[in-house]
């Protein structure tokens, strides 16, 4: 029973990481011109957009779905971190302040998943063999 629950909880996480960037993904491509507008007040090129989108958007299903998921959650990690020294660093602000640590504990949850993968309900699991099989050499 217990493993069961271990398992229905890293899915609800990876449910709940990707559904942020999903969202995150959505709302850049229907608000396009106030992203670009956004991220150029920062420095930061209005062009590298898409870039952010496709990391959103290809990271948070590849997270939902559990697939190639220890690869998709490191570059969200790392996006993550990004994301919070490039937009977040007005420390005198507190939603700013806040934005930063929110940004950096996502990285953090994200380096678990990195660490211990999807769990048992994701379609990493089917490309795995099971524990304990053994996997005959090829013949040349």
């Amino acid at each position: 029973m217990l493993l069961t629950i271990q398992e229905a909880a890293a899915l609800g996480g990876r449910l709940l990481l990707s559904a942020l960037f999903l969202h995150e993904a959505y709302a850049k491509l229907t608000a396009w011109s106030a992203a670009v507008t956004y991220s150029e007040a920062f420095g930061v090129p209005g062009a590298l957009l898409p870039l952010a989108i496709a990391v959103e958007l290809g990271g948070g299903a590849l997270i939902l779905v559990g697939y190639y998921t220890r690869a998709a959650a490191l570059v969200l990690a790392g996006f993550c971190v990004a994301t919070a020294v490039l937009f977040h660093t007005k420390f005198g602000v507190r939603n700013e302040l806040l934005h930063f640590e929110k940004d950096l504990a996502i990285a953090g949850g994200l380096m678990v998943v990195f660490a211990h993968g999807a769990g048992r309900w994701a379609l990493d699991a089917l490309r795995q063999p099971a524990p304990g099989a053994r996997i005959a050499a090829s013949p040349n």
